[in-house]
């Protein structure tokens, strides 16, 4: 058995939050494992990662059925141990039967499930998956204060939620003096920045970071598809094009087309390919502290990693803004920013 590899310094880190860990400014989102990749091609993804300097691992109960964290946690002990990886999962979406996704029993049992399977003491993260609309929020901010009281998780966090529901969240913490929602993990990327309206706002305001999930727009961003041809082969929206919010048919508009204009052009400039430009633009957007990479196989994974280096200049990333602006709703956005002097929108260029 071998032991835990120092990092890499050659990735920036950033904290999670007010009073979260540190975690490399790129993070491997493991959902193809166990599902689209198989055990030793995980392991390599793994070990480039790390090799890079990447230092944050995110999973999940559900991704591949429990495999993920099952090969994360093969991974792991093959190393002798996490080092100084921040690893972070997810329960909400497998209850045990009779339970709600967030409530109480779901939430001791889905924590205990996944510690066995990534054959670890403690998880350094905790994201709820998403809301649970059967479940008071107290009742598993309540449990997850006991189970960090109880030494199995170090930090909460949250997925998919809007703004109201980020604010109730943090509220209720507060209130009750539970712990407090290091991050936040939405879909963001040039072509879906919804997030901007409300939940953007109200992390930067509560001091919360984002992890954001699909960076690259379900692929649309690399530039492989078009607007005349349905994808077709092994790619994800190839083998499923109705796949989701990243559906073909869905992203296929002129506004699409004029962001992936914008970012050929820019890439061309720096002989980079557009992947590594959305992927600059995305972390340079306040609140972004970690980019999720996910990725089929480790030269996909290589590929995004080889971006962490690009800055773009000023009139760039206000070009990439502008071309993908979503364009703020006259009310009650518009109305704020003109008669209450908010400027949150226009900083964020939305």
């Amino acid at each position: 058995m071998t032991q835990a590899k120092n990092s890499s310094p050659s990735m920036a880190k950033t904290a999670l939050g007010q009073a979260g860990p540190l975690v490399s400014r790129m993070g491997l989102g493991t959902m193809t494992f166990g599902a689209e990749t198989d055990e030793e091609e995980s392991f390599r993804q793994l070990d480039l990662f790390v090799d890079q300097g990447g230092t944050f691992l995110d999973t999940a109960d559900v991704y591949g059925g429990g495999t993920s964290e099952e090969i994360i946690g093969k991974w792991g002990r093959r190393r002798g141990g996490m080092g100084e990886l921040v690893l972070a999962t997810k329960g909400r979406f497998a209850p045990p039967p009779g339970s709600h996704g967030a409530s109480r029993r779901a939430i001791v049992r889905s924590v205990d499930a996944s510690l066995k399977r990534l054959q670890v003491e403690a998880i350094d993260v905790y994201f709820i998956h998403g809301w649970d609309r059967h479940t008071d929020v107290a009742e598993s901010l309540a449990t997850l204060d006991d189970l960090v009281s109880a030494g199995k998780i170090h930090n909460i966090a949250w997925s998919n939620v809007c703004g109201w529901q980020i604010q109730k969240i943090v509220s209720t913490a507060r209130a009750q003096r539970y712990p407090v929602p290091v991050a936040v993990q939405p879909q963001y990327n040039l072509l879906d920045r919804g997030i901007e309206l409300e939940v953007l706002p109200c992390c930067l305001e509560e001091g919360m970071s984002l992890t954001p999930w699909s960076p690259l727009g379900g692929g649309w961003l690399t530039g492989k598809y078009t607007a005349d041809a349905r994808p077709t082969g092994a790619t994800r929206l190839g083998e499923d094009p109705d796949r989701g919010v990243e559906a073909y048919d869905l992203r296929n508009t002129s506004r699409t087309h004029a962001v992936l204009e914008t970012l050929r052009s820019i890439a061309s400039d720096h002989g980079r390919p557009p992947a590594h430009v959305a992927l600059a633009w995305l972390g340079s957007r306040p609140g972004v502290a970690s980019i999720l990479l996910g990725a089929r196989t480790a030269e996909q994974l290589a590929d995004n990693l080889a971006a962490r280096d690009l800055v773009l200049a000023t009139p760039e990333l206000e070009a990439l803004t502008k071309v993908s602006s979503p364009g703020l709703p006259a009310y009650p956005y518009g109305f704020l920013e003109d008669w209450s002097q908010l400027d949150v929108w226009k900083t964020l260029g939305t």
